[in-house]
Order: structure tokens, then sequence, then C-alpha cells
């Protein structure tokens, strides 16, 4: 039986451990396993050991009945209670005990919720690079596809110090406009410091590049560094995978260096919580290395992919593990000409603006205090929009009116307003349950959460938020129970179908 919080790390390194020993010290390294995120396969399985690991694992790929047998009862600490384990075309299958895991998950939902305790000697640091932020630039040349990045990184930042990690964001925001920017959406980024040893650190830079340099300095372009080989210095590297093959030569530019020494600051700043090199990872007992995600747009991928190589090539103590989490392209519906992450963001506010004006009237939304509930409104939907879609898959955008209306079934704002409905109407049942109690004990208290049914949880939380006010949307729309008559309408919201509590079945 798991105990304590459900981790997805302490679950996939126990996967690992029960399906394959510990590599040895010059072996490969990386998970067996995956969690999975699609809506497809999570229908059926909740992680996977692709058929070419197994393949590499066990030759035939066919996993021996003892050790599927263990990873069918694997437990311990973070892990969550499985199901089943099996063995199909796409490998090795694990579907978790899905209402238990509810159950346990909802029930202590603060301890999932409320970040987790860190120390400056945890061994679980992140330094989290948002690609995007680089640079002198202003909000204005932010496109949809970059502010998609930021947000992903921003929420990644938040989900990773809820897991206790210690997280490192670079680089700094130089501008004052795109900090400005930032904060109006909510996010939380750090500032340029007045005093930077950038220049110092890109000089030299300068000079360990020179070294490298495939053409003499005098017979460059403007505005280039210099010109080295990332394929020669690639081929040099066996264990470095997934990089684009066409990387060739690399024209280094000052924006480059500006990036890499940011990076190598935040690294060099933070030694003392684990072994950043691949060699003294290896070295250290039990020591987990540093680890460095790249969030970047589609768009700058492959630019960044240099980046990385830039920094292994000029510092032997560059963090070897680095992945890059791409975010896929932003597509917009409905507007002739491409649209800055600003002209998106004051379109969303001039719509939520007259939504509200719609619902409540001119008169009653003019006051500062509407402006900042608009504002937070609008930092809401962008955000909901933006991440409700799977970061790798191409997103579309709506720019009409509908999208943001609270009477759609798709944008933030609907769901946000049936949450106001919902918070509305709990508030006004929870008061008449300690009224009725004392008077006519007409309303019955919320049912314990041990008598929920959480094998009706199906879907992932965005879509299950966006199904489940639509159904309250509908049903509130026929049958007014926020009414003056609530005493009348509380049997019928109690046996609507679909309208029962979350996780609770309608008679």
């Amino acid at each position: 039986m798991a105990t304590g919080r459900f981790g997805v790390g302490e679950t996939l390194g126990a996967l690992n451990a029960a399906l394959r020993p510990p590599p040895p010290p010059s072996g490969p390294g990386g998970s067996v396993w995956f969690k999975e995120n699609s809506a497809r396969n999570l229908r059926s399985r909740d992680f996977l050991a692709p058929r070419g690991a197994l393949q590499a694992l066990f030759g035939d790929g066919q996993v021996p009945k003892d050790i599927l047998d263990g990873v069918a009862a694997l437990e311990g600490p973070g892990v969550p209670p499985i199901q089943k384990c099996t063995q199909t075309q796409a490998g090795l299958a694990l579907q978790l005990e899905r209402p238990t895991v509810f159950e346990q998950v909802l029930s202590s939902l603060r301890g999932y919720v409320a970040p987790q305790p860190t120390s400056s000697t945890s061994e679980h640091s992140i330094i989290l690079d948002c690609v995007s932020l680089h640079g002198p630039k202003g909000p204005d040349a932010l496109s949809l596809s970059q502010l998609r990045a930021v947000l992903v990184a921003d929420h990644l930042a938040q989900a990773l110090r809820t897991q206790g990690v210690t997280v490192y964001q670079v680089p700094a925001v130089q501008d004052p406009g795109l900090r400005d920017f930032l904060q109006q959406l909510k996010v939380s980024w750090p500032s340029a410091s007045e005093t930077s040893s950038a220049p110092e650190s890109t000089v030299a830079l300068k000079e360990v590049l020179r070294d490298h340099a495939a053409v003499p300095t005098e017979d460059l372009p403007p505005g280039v560094v210099c010109k080295v080989s990332l394929k020669e210095f690639l081929e040099q590297q066996p264990g470095l995978e997934g990089f684009d093959p066409n990387l060739d030569i690399c024209l280094v530019t000052e924006d480059q260096l500006g990036a890499l020494t940011e990076l190598q600051e935040a690294a060099q700043h933070h030694p003392r919580n684990v072994p950043l090199s691949h060699s003294d990872a290896e070295s250290s007992a039990g020591g987990t290395a540093c680890s460095v995600i790249h969030v970047v747009s589609c768009e700058e991928a492959f630019q960044q992919q240099k980046v990385d190589l830039l920094w292994r090539l000029v510092d032997a103590n560059a963090p070897s593990r680095q992945k890059h989490l791409v975010c896929g392209p932003v597509k917009v519906v409905g507007s002739p000409t491409p649209l800055s992450a600003p002209q998106y963001y004051r379109l969303r506010q001039s719509q939520m603006r007259e939504a509200s004006v719609l619902k409540y009237g001119v008169d009653f939304v003019q006051d500062d205090s509407w402006n900042e509930i608009i504002g937070a409104l609008t930092s809401a939907a962008v955000k909901f929009e933006m991440l409700s879609t799977a970061h790798r898959s191409q997103m579309s955008l709506d720019l009409e009116h509908t999208s943001i209306s609270t009477k759609g079934t798709k944008s933030g704002a609907f769901v946000m307003y049936n949450c106001a409905r919902l918070a509305t109407l709990f508030d006004g049942y929870q008061r008449g349950v300690e009224q009725a109690f004392s008077f006519l004990g007409l309303y019955p208290a919320f049912p314990d959460v041990s008598e929920l049914d959480f094998s009706l949880l199906r879907d992932e939380v965005c879509k299950f938020l966006v199904h489940l006010s639509m159904d309250f949307s509908s049903y509130y729309n026929r049958v007014h129970i926020l009414g003056d008559q609530v005493f009348d309408r509380l049997p019928e919201a109690g046996t609507e179908p679909g309208l029962g509590l979350p996780g609770t079945k309608s008679p």
C-alpha cells in the first residue's frame, strides 16, 4: 500500500528499479517508463515502458513473468496503488487503481497544492530556462507561441516547487515593459538586477570560443562573434542523443553568448546543492546531477539546441542533464495578420470588459475595483486558454467575442463564471444547512468523502472542469436554483442527472 504523498518521480523511480537493475556507471541512464498524458492513451494506461526500451532490456522484448508480477505488485513511498500491468503491442502498460488514487488525493488536497518544504541542501534542484525571455526584447516582440512557452514555464515552476523541488528561474527579465506585462499576466519571474557580471563573463566565453573557431575572426560577418562546428563536437560526444541531424556550422552571436552567460551564472551560483557535471555525478555516492529544463517555443527550438551544445563545448562543468520542453505552435483563427502577445491580451481584456458590461451594466462596471477584477479574469482566461491544450500540440485561438463569453463552452471565462455560480450555491447551501438544521431540519449535510464514488471521474482536469461547467450551466439556465425558491428547487438539484456532487451518483 502506498504511503504518504503520491509522486510521479517516486513512481517512475520505483518502476525503473522493478524492471531492471541499476545501470553500471558507464551504462546508459534515463527512465525506461514515462507518464502517459494523451487523452486517448489515458483510457487504457497511466504509465508505459515502450516496446523499443523493452527490446533493449530483454532482447525479444518479452518481460519475464516474475518481473511482470513484481511490477504489478509494486508498493512503496509515493507509489500509488496499481490495478494491473500488461504486455501490449505498444509495450508494458500499467494502469493505476484510479478510484483509490482520486479518493486519496482529493481527501488530502491541501498536501498536494501547498508547496513542499525545500532546503539549500535539497538534492532536487532544477534550472528552469525560459528561452523566450532571453535578451533585451520588449513585450511587443513576444509572439503568441512564445507567450505560450512563458506560461508553460511559469506553471512548471509552480508545479515543481509544489513537489519540493528547488527551482532557479532564468533568465532575469531585462526590459521594464516586459516585466510589467508579465506582472499583468500574474507570471512570477525574476527581474534583472542593477549590477551584472555579464560583460566580463561574455569576454571570457569569447576567449574560449576562439580555440574552437572554424575561421579567423576577421572573416566573419557583422554581429557574429565566431564560427564553430557543432556537428564535429556532437560526433565526439557519443552519449548525447536527440539533437537535430542538421546541426552543423554555428555562427555564434552576441545574443547566444548572453544566453550562455545567464545559464552559466545560474549553474555557478548554486553548486552547493548537487554535483553539476556528468563525471561528478557519477563519482558521487547516490548524488543526483543538477538538471536544466529549457522551455522553448517550436520556432526557437533549433536555435536553442545550438545554445545547449555551445554550453557543453565551452564549459566542462555544464550540467549533463539538459532537457528541451518544446511547445507547439499557436494558430490564430479570425485574424488576417499575426498578433503579438500584448495585442492578444488587450483583445481578451476588452472582450472580458464587454462581457461584464453586458452582464452587469455599464454603470456598475466602472470603478477601480472592477479594473482589478477584469485584469485578474483576463489573466486567468488567457492562462486557461493557453494551458488547456497539451504543450506539444498545436493550439488554435478563436479571437471572436463568443470565445470569451460566459455562454460559451470552451473558454476560461465560462469555467470561472460557473465556478462562481457553484461557489455561491455551495455557500448559500451551507448557510441553509446551518439554519435549516436549527429550525426545520430540511437541508442534509454534504456527504463525507468516503461516500463519494470516485470511479465516475474519468476525464483530465481541464476537460472535467469544462464538462462539469457545461452540465451545470445547462441545468441552471433551465432551473434558476439560486433564486428565492431555493427550498423548492433543492429536490430537483439532487435528482437531476449529472448534477450530483462531483463523484456522486444521482438517484
